[in-house]
């Protein structure tokens, strides 16, 4: 298994982040795969797929890299470079990184990704820029046009993990942050199941970057920044609009009771904005009206105000259900 020796001053310094970037390399690794983890993805596949193995039909040497550097065992480093810890750079920015890697550099990440030889096509200087090419095309076919309500996504997921944090502390959060990682005890952090050695990453920045699509992975930049790239929580990445059960539906309006259903767990408004796709008003005055009716509650935490069904709430979807 693969693990990571974190200190405590690692663990306090680490961060959530939101990488476009990454979103894009996720979003890539799913057409690639074209199989849909909920029916909002294979929506979003149904619309972009056709398209984008048309591009690789038309260039089999990108085709290629794509299978061997982010389809195997091991990732092409230089194809999933890790985010900057500071502020939020732009997509421009990051894919930038990968199109300056030296040629000789992003051979030896596919050789390794490869666990062998290169084929003979894929033995060229243009691998970089062919990389970075793909990544923009995603960006703005198939990613930049869905961004705004992705990132609402990803910030409702952060802050949901944050609260849990200051539930059940980074031990139970990492058991549920991605299939195969587990906090083990005596500052090692299991980030995988495969056969990887040991690193010592104390004293280094650790990110975590969620991305919508179903898929996961870890990058670095020895020795300053470890990211693990997570899918972002099903209930928010599916994104179920529904309204609730019919009969409370009928009783509360749809809008309304799929606000209301969704409150089993406390959420934020802008967590409820990403889910049910409503404006940021709508959702306030539907707040306002099943508080008054005593059927939601709320507490602050942090800078956040969480809202929560009463037993009240509790009783009334659980009713409707029958």
């Amino acid at each position: 298994m693969g693990w990571w020796q974190v200190n405590a001053d690692t663990l306090a310094g680490s961060r959530f982040v939101i990488s476009e970037l990454n979103e894009t390399i996720a979003s890539l690794v799913a057409l690639q795969r074209a199989t849909a983890a909920h029916s909002g993805e294979r929506a979003w596949l149904d619309a972009h797929l056709p398209a984008y193995r048309a591009r690789l039909r038309d260039d089999p040497v990108t085709a290629l890299l794509v299978r061997v550097g982010l389809m195997g065992s091991w990732n092409a480093d230089f194809l999933t470079p890790t985010p900057p810890g500071e502020g939020g750079p732009s997509f421009a920015d990051e894919v930038a990184r990968i199109r300056e890697t030296p040629p000789d550099e992003a051979r030896a990440h596919m050789t390794t990704s490869m666990g062998g030889p290169l084929p003979s096509a894929l033995d060229r200087s243009d691998l970089p820029s062919r990389a970075a090419d793909l990544m923009e095309w995603v960006w703005e076919e198939a990613v930049r046009p869905y961004w705004p309500r992705r990132r609402r996504l990803l910030e409702a997921d952060i802050l949901a993990r944050t609260r849990q944090l200051g539930e059940v502390g980074w031990a139970a959060a990492f058991d549920d942050m991605r299939p195969g990682m587990r906090w083990l005890g005596d500052g090692r952090l299991r980030i995988n199941m495969h056969d990887y050695p040991p690193q010592v990453i104390s004293g280094a920045l650790l990110l975590f970057v969620p991305v919508t699509p179903d898929t996961a992975w870890v990058s670095w930049e020895e020795p300053h920044r470890y990211a693990v790239v997570y899918p972002c929580a099903g209930v928010l990445a599916n994104g179920d609009r529904s309204g609730g059960p019919e009969a409370l539906g009928r009783l509360l309006g749809p809008a309304r009771a799929g606000v209301l259903t969704l409150l089993a767990s406390p959420k934020s408004t802008t967590q409820l904005v990403a889910l049910t796709g409503q404006g940021l008003g709508s959702v306030g005055r539907h707040l306002k009206i099943l508080l008054e009716a005593g059927l939601v509650t709320r507490r602050r935490t942090g800078r956040s105000v969480l809202y929560y069904r009463t037993p009240a709430g509790d009783t009334l979807v659980s009713a409707s259900r029958r």
